[in-house]
């Protein structure tokens, strides 16, 4: 399946716990229709000591978020977006549904 979503795009969260909040794509799971957004859909996770963190304890780390739930932002109108896609110059490209661009 085709995702409309990719690393590095700036999306919404549209429902859940975290309806609203903003953050950009950092990882996709195309095989299970998931993304990490910065800042989004904080966990805590329990570290026992070693290294890299000496005193251990518990460290916030963002968690995957279903795709279905995530909205792309227009750069143009920063508002969400819907995502389609268009052949132009011979090459597929996203195209912003309510600007009309090249995303």
């Amino acid at each position: 399946m085709k995702l409309k979503i990719k690393t590095g795009d700036t999306v919404r969260v549209m429902a859940g716990d975290h309806k609203g909040s903003e953050g950009k794509v950092l990882r996709v799971d195309r095989e299970k229709n998931k993304a990490i957004v910065e800042g989004v859909n904080l966990v805590s996770k329990h570290t026992k000591p070693n290294a890299q963190n000496p005193q251990g304890g518990i460290v916030k780390k963002e968690a995957f978020i279903h795709i279905s739930n995530l909205a792309l932002i227009d750069a143009k109108t920063k508002q969400p977006t819907r995502v389609g896609f268009e052949v132009r110059d011979g090459k597929k490209v996203r195209i912003s549904k309510k600007s009309n661009e090249v995303i």
